[in-house]
């Protein structure tokens, strides 16, 4: 097995903008998604995709790429009714092809700039993770890619060595295993979906079409340094089913 090197990536300036993906089909949230965007269901009067919106605001984040595919101009008419409550939000267009996360970003490349770290977010998880916290551990392990994690139930986690460095992935239902850095004591951690990358992420990047971006970061570990910034106690709601928006909505007012 492939052992990490020691590439260190320099962090260019502070993340100014960010990219919320919001195209998946949301099978998981039927029957709301059998009509509309998942992005756009409601907890306590707020869309997910506003939600997220104004999260990015709290960390100065206002120049916001939005990827849509299903009920697509639902999203773009709400974004255009609201002056995108806000910020600058522009629109990167899968309708033809859904292109999951690692196709969804490639596909966007033109619209982010190249020269400052960015952030990425699911529509729909909503946390309190603080984006400032998490720049500064990514600039201080001078990593390609940071992403929250935590220590809770998942049937996917991604495993990790003592230095929070991204060794592998597993699923902890069938127990297939993915390993780009083979370590002892690996430790499973479950994905909070809040990402900070540098823009070298797109030169770096070996797939292509449609892919996720779990693909890209294992492809990657073993010679880049990616890490998981721990903040296991925070607010963070998973809402992929209909019965999540009332969990969400004890947590989020």
């Amino acid at each position: 097995m492939e052992q990490p090197t020691n590439n260190k990536v320099q962090s260019s300036s502070s993340a100014a903008e960010a990219m919320i993906f919001s195209a998946g089909l949301g099978t998981r949230f039927k029957p709301w998604t059998d009509a509309h965007p998942k992005a756009l269901a409601i907890v306590n009067g707020k869309s997910l995709l506003q939600r997220n919106i104004e999260y990015l605001q709290q960390y100065g984040v206002t120049n916001v790429v939005v990827n849509v595919h299903h009920f697509a101009k639902q999203i773009i008419n709400t974004v255009n009714e609201n002056a995108g409550w806000g910020s600058s939000v522009i629109i990167s267009d899968e309708t033809d092809e859904v292109l999951e996360t690692g196709g969804g970003l490639l596909k966007a490349k033109d619209l982010l700039s190249h020269d400052k770290p960015f952030f990425t977010l699911n529509a729909d998880f909503l946390t309190d993770l603080n984006l400032n916290d998490l720049q500064a551990f990514h600039q201080s392990k001078k990593g390609l890619i940071s992403f929250g994690i935590t220590s809770r139930k998942s049937s996917r986690n991604f495993l990790f060595d003592e230095d929070n460095r991204l060794c592998g992935w597993m699923n902890t239902v069938t127990g297939e295993k993915r390993i780009s850095i083979d370590k002892p004591g690996l430790k499973p951690m479950a994905y909070s979906c809040v990402v900070i990358f540098e823009p070298a992420i797109f030169e770096l990047t070996p797939q292509r079409g449609k892919f996720s971006l779990v693909d890209t970061y294992l492809s990657l570990a073993a010679e880049y340094p990616i890490y998981g910034y721990d903040h296991t106690g925070d607010k963070l709601v998973d809402v992929g089913k209909p019965e999540s928006v009332a969990v969400a909505e004890a947590l989020f007012q």
